[in-house]
């Protein structure tokens, strides 16, 4: 297991690297960093402006692969670069990663183990009741995109609070910063229910479909039959046997959902407010900041990486037919 591991995390990490090189290319050349210092008053010479985007590795009269050149010796050393206003991107960077693991991880987490649970049980009831309302509940939240989920949300947080004349729920910002101690712990876990829940619905649908779909597979295999026919009973045949192996192609989606969940972030949390990547990543397009889309595009990989080997792990776990020489 060791070997094929290894071997998974090797590939992965050069998947990182050409993602993050051809993010950066593509930012390098669409955006325009100068664009930031044009039109003011009084004007600023074209020398000075040239010196400071120089200085920031941003100037677009260097040629692309030697900027390129100048980021990827900064990335391998720790150094993220310069914004288009001199801040630091790995201080900026560090800030902002806690914001968005915070909701990606619970968003995860939650999506994961309520969307498998849920579609193991409608695979055990099919065609019953509760099988097809899960279903179409299902698909009506795969239909909704995340932004409008996330606004439907606010909307109804505001009109929970109206009604019973006190704010149950916050719909924006991250916490109050008023606060201290057990308030401010207790005040961010608010902040935190419906973010995360705009987050996890979608991964909810998308782990019931297919967690369902596999499960009827496997419930019809030969093994599942003869578990019985030794005596188990029908819940340890169910979570012994048929949910461990329908659970492998879950744990291969698991890489891929997570990298869907980082777009959804980004809607997410401009909405309520959160000033986390994906945040960034809007505004860091607004203003031309080739480094700080890098970065944050850089992040998105390392995320898809760590899903990836985390989704390999639990295939080689699950999957017995896993092996290696």
């Amino acid at each position: 297991m060791g070997a094929y591991l290894l071997k998974r995390l090797i590939s992965n990490v050069l998947l990182v690297a050409i993602a993050a090189s051809m993010a950066y290319f593509l930012a390098a050349t669409s955006l325009n960093p100068r664009a930031k210092y044009e039109g003011r008053q009084p004007p600023v010479a074209e020398a000075i402006v040239d010196a400071t985007l120089d200085d920031y590795n941003l100037n677009d009269k260097t040629p692309v692969f030697e900027r390129y050149v100048t980021w990827a010796s900064g990335v391998v050393t720790g150094d993220l670069g310069k914004t288009w206003d001199g801040k630091s991107v790995n201080d900026e960077m560090g800030r902002r990663i806690g914001v968005s693991l915070r909701l990606l991880l619970i968003g995860t987490i939650v999506g994961c183990v309520v969307g498998v649970t849920v579609g193991a049980y409608a695979a055990v009831k099919q065609y019953r009741l509760s099988d097809r309302v899960i279903g179409v509940s299902a698909f009506v939240i795969m239909a909704v995109p995340v932004f409008v989920l996330a606004t439907m949300l606010t909307l109804v947080a505001v009109g929970i609070n109206d009604t019973l004349g006190f704010t149950l729920l916050e719909y924006t910002g991250e916490y109050n910063p008023a606060l201290s101690g057990w308030d401010q712990f207790t005040n961010r876990l608010n902040h935190l229910i419906l973010p995360t829940i705009s987050l996890a619905l979608g991964q909810i649908a998308f782990y019931s479909r297919i967690q369902r779909n596999m499960m009827l597979d496997v419930l019809g295999q030969d093994f599942v039959r003869t578990a019985r026919a030794k005596g188990l009973s029908r819940r340890t045949a169910l979570f012994k046997h048929a949910l461990r192996t329908s659970l492998v192609p879950a744990a291969t989606y698991f890489a891929f959902a997570f990298g869907t969940l980082l777009t959804g972030a980004t809607f997410t949390e401009k909405i309520f407010g959160w000033h986390g990547m994906g945040a960034w990543l809007v505004d860091s397009i607004h203003s031309h900041d080739t480094n700080a889309v890098a970065a944050v595009s850089l992040f998105a990989a390392v995320c898809v990486l760590v899903a990836g080997f985390l989704s390999d792990l639990i295939v080689a776990a699950l999957d017995p037919r896993v092996r290696v020489s």
